[in-house]
């Protein structure tokens, strides 16, 4: 199993996102603004839910990896650290999913 984490790809789109938008695809939606990096990010979310929903192991394999390659840009874009969204994780994992929808 890869030791590679979300925290490894943070930091590679961070670097990326300095490179010239010629040479970099992350540079390039940086480049764009948030409106191109979240339309991008919500094209690869319904191309992830076809996958699921048709069953491709694969393809879901591969549309999750340009899914949260496409969040982590999207992040990056707001300045929003990957420790942010983690700790919101942590603290609606800390109560019954049911719980904290109840408490939005």
């Amino acid at each position: 199993m890869s030791n590679f984490s979300l925290s490894d790809l943070e930091a590679i789109v961070a670097t990326r996102a300095k490179a010239s938008p010629d040479e970099s695809w992350t540079a390039k939606l940086v480049a764009h603004g948030q409106a191109k990096a979240a339309k991008k990010l919500g094209e690869e979310a319904v191309e992830t839910v076809i996958a699921a929903i048709s069953n491709d192991r694969a393809n879901l394999v591969a549309e999750s990896a340009d899914l949260i390659y496409h969040l982590m840009v999207v992040l990056k874009i707001a300045d929003i650290p990957l420790q942010d969204v983690m700790s919101e994780l942590e603290r609606r994992t800390s109560q019954s999913g049911l719980q904290e929808k109840a408490s939005r």
